[in-house]
């Protein structure tokens, strides 16, 4: 008896719905499990998870704050793969469009009028991370290097400039009249994005949310979308209609990186305000993974998961107060990496289904 992966010839609709509710479930039910071992109740800490993140006022306004750049990055890791490219780079494309947009909010836009200037420092980073997203992208198009390597390896070069520029030199974006410990130059005002009242969310929430639209109509609507469909689902159906398959993969490439440069830039003008390593360097762009796996590389479905990891991040530090619990803050980190795990898993047997073959007797010769 052997057993076989097999390649499903037609997918059923209600795959797609019922792949990240098995997900969350799975991760949920092994998350239990680690609590259980470790002497913690898994109904208490699940229900202070939810009334942490989604039952006051500014517990849900800290998700969506949360939840803003995992927009962003979720659709830069989503654009990528429903063409089965895999960028991981989001991280990198994040720091380098914070660095790229702080710049322009201190250049720039102090001569700038309030919308403008926050639509510079917004493209700027955008900018930055089709910048680097450049390599990664040539490479993949047209020597067919692994996008997966290429993009790794440049986050970890974008990661280190980003904390050399900020406590390595004495670069622009230090701001030079704080010496006790270094930080970054605050931005100009007016490039700053707007809070809603007193909370922690801002306009930047809008912004994401708009993008997220428009890459939907990108993908349904237009010659683009239509290219980047056909690639993906069959590079030899798309040489046979005269498709551009490289240029094809390096544009998809391209603005996945511009939407996690995207992230940086709404991060700093949103909350940091400054180049900020402390606080940027928070996990988004590998996070935006799970939110596009978990999600199905749907738009609208990013904007949903986003939100309830947003909610997950917010959480964490809510289980540290627990009485008598004391519960690690890393178990909402343990939570996106089953998510993530199971995602994949569910994602395995929806495309493709186990049979079983039995053999028969041997005959002798």
């Amino acid at each position: 008896m052997q057993v076989r992966l097999e390649r499903r010839r037609q997918q059923k609709w209600w795959y797609a719905a019922v792949t990240p509710v098995v997900a969350v479930l799975g991760a949920l039910l092994a998350g239990a499990v680690f609590l259980a071992i470790e002497g913690f109740a898994p109904l208490t800490v699940y229900r202070a998870l939810v009334e942490a993140s989604f039952t006051t006022d500014f517990g849900i306004t800290d998700s969506l704050a949360n939840a803003t750049p995992l927009v962003l990055t979720g659709l830069a890791a989503g654009v990528a793969f429903r063409m089965n490219l895999f960028n991981i780079g989001a991280e990198g494309q994040l720091y380098v469009g914070a660095i790229f947009g702080s710049w322009a909010g201190i250049a720039v836009a102090p001569e700038l009028p309030g919308v403008l200037a926050v639509a510079v420092v917004l493209v700027c980073s955008a900018l930055g991370g089709v910048v680097w997203a450049l390599p990664m992208a040539a490479f993949r198009a047209y020597l067919g290097t692994s996008e997966i390597i290429t993009s790794l390896m440049l986050s970890f070069v974008a990661l280190y400039l980003m904390r050399y520029l900020i406590f390595g030199s004495g670069s622009y974006w230090r701001d030079p009249e704080v010496t006790n410990f270094p930080q970054g130059k605050k931005i100009a005002a007016s490039a700053e994005l707007p809070y809603f009242g007193q909370y922690q969310t801002h306009l930047g929430l809008v912004v994401v949310v708009a993008v997220a639209v428009l890459i939907w109509a990108l993908i349904r609507f237009t010659s683009v979308g239509y290219d980047m469909n056909v690639v993906g689902s069959s590079p030899a159906a798309a040489r046979y209609a005269g498709i551009p398959a490289g240029r094809v993969v390096l544009v998809a490439l391209l603005l996945s990186g511009a939407l996690g440069g995207l992230a940086g830039g709404v991060e700093v003008a949103g909350r940091a305000h400054a180049l900020d390593p402390n606080g940027l360097e928070l996990g988004l762009g590998y996070s935006g993974i799970v939110v596009a796996a978990l999600a199905r590389y749907n738009p609208f479905g990013i904007i949903v998961v986003a939100v309830l990891l947003g909610g997950l991040r917010n959480a964490g530090l809510a289980l540290q107060s627990l009485p008598g619990e004391r519960v690690p803050v890393e178990v909402s980190l343990m939570l996106q990496g089953a998510i993530l795990l199971f995602a994949i898993g569910a994602e395995v047997f929806v495309r493709n289904r186990l049979r079983i073959v039995r053999r028969g007797p041997a005959v002798a010769t």
